[in-house]
């Protein structure tokens, strides 16, 4: 197999900045280990938004490597986040992906917790001597909100807020009335047989849209455009006039009604943001999902996603919304069917690195921040069995 050629460039530059990350990466047990602790635990995940927990008790879980967070909001009125796991022995307290309660009552015990993650009911709490409730509440996570929407980290490792993260695009998403969504929908569970990296990398890559999604090409013509910021990559397309030859998208083109609270200059443009490691924006004049890839095991990904909007009766945006869906059916789609073909090049023996365009700037930038979290991806071949100093 040939290797990697080390590219001079007569500075300091990184040789391996114009590479990308090794196809072990994508497959590797202890590799994935080692994301789960320094890539997720420390990175903000987002679980819904505000307005889907409106009234005390009101609840919504989040399921993503090993752990369990249960968002809810208390009788004060604040929005707070648990480890869904009792203090007693370690029980699961709610079930399912929403909800509303009283209080939070674990059906294994019983032991009960108020609103605000207090133990408040320990039966036969006699037998129980020395037991100090106070010390005994759910276990708190972190918790954001980010114009309506609720993030939540396991560790603080003095990461950005997501607010920081945001802050270069602060003034481009304030007109779109984030805070006042509601969801237009529901939370789908799409599983894929790919390493959840493949995802993003997709995701992220403004080179496959003129040849592999059709549809895209057509709506927006050459103007679809990509860039990364520390923290957030952003992609972009406008509308062009040309109608369409697909009915799906001539009929979107003609029906999108004008929003009054944007500005002319996004009445017909598309806007993706993806925030570092894996949770995407795509808002659109008519409505914002969110989707974000979560790692199952190293070979397999569950994509979560959900849609919001706002309140609008006119008959040509309930249309534009359902052709919205119509279209993004057809692009996900053909992205599914990418990233698989992607993850199953990467068995190849033939395959390690490949070379990347200077137009690939969010992958770029990806891969070297990888390369700086877990140092092993410098490796272009896979390490002996053992390499991380844990078992996988």
């Amino acid at each position: 197999m040939a290797s990697r050629p080390q590219l001079w460039t007569g500075d300091n530059t990184d040789p391996q900045d114009g590479w990308s990350l090794p196809a072990w990466t994508y497959d590797d047990p202890e590799f994935f280990e080692l994301e789960k602790e320094r890539v997720f635990a420390p990175s903000w995940q987002v679980v819904c938004h505000v307005n889907d927990v409106p009234e005390a008790g009101d609840w919504h879980t989040l399921e993503y490597i090993g752990e369990s967070v249960i968002v809810i909001r208390g009788k004060d009125a604040q929005v707070r986040a648990f480890t869904n796991v009792c203090r007693h022995r370690g029980s699961r307290v709610v079930d399912g992906s929403s909800g509303c309660a009283k209080r939070l009552v674990c059906p294994y015990h019983a032991w009960t917790y108020e609103l605000d993650g207090s133990l408040v009911g320990v039966p036969d709490s006699a037998s129980y001597p020395g037991l100090d409730k106070s010390r005994h509440g759910l276990a708190p996570v972190d918790l954001e909100i980010w114009r309506g929407f609720i993030f939540v980290r396991l560790k603080d490792e003095g990461g950005p807020s997501v607010a920081q993260m945001m802050a270069p695009y602060e003034a481009m998403v304030e007109p779109y009335r984030l805070e006042a969504l509601e969801a237009f929908g529901r939370v789908t569970m799409r599983p894929r047989e790919v390493n959840w990296k493949n995802i993003g990398d997709n995701y992220s890559d403004g080179l496959h849209i003129p040849v592999a999604h059709p549809g895209l090409t057509r709506l927006f013509g050459k103007s679809y455009g990509v860039e990364a910021e520390e923290h957030v990559d952003r992609m972009w397309g406008d509308l062009v006039d040309q109608p369409s030859r697909n009915w799906s998208e001539r009929a979107y083109q003609n029906v999108l009604p004008n929003v009054p609270h944007l500005p002319e200059d996004r009445q017909r443009g598309w806007l993706y943001f993806k925030l570092w490691p894996n949770v995407a924006f795509d808002i659109y004049p008519d409505q914002v999902d969110f989707m974000q890839w979560l790692p199952v095991s190293p070979t397999t990904s569950m994509i979560r996603e959900i849609s919001y909007a706002l309140p609008d009766d006119r008959r040509e945006m309930k249309a534009a919304r359902y052709l919205n869906w119509r279209i993004n059916r057809q692009v996900n789609a053909e992205d599914t069917e990418l990233i698989t073909r992607v993850q199953q090049g990467m068995s190849s023996r033939s395959f390690s690195v490949g070379p990347l365009s200077d137009k690939e700037v969010c992958l770029r930038h990806f891969c070297k921040r990888m390369r700086e979290i877990i140092p092993a991806a410098r490796q272009e071949q896979r390490p002996a069995k053992g390499w991380s100093g844990r078992e996988a």
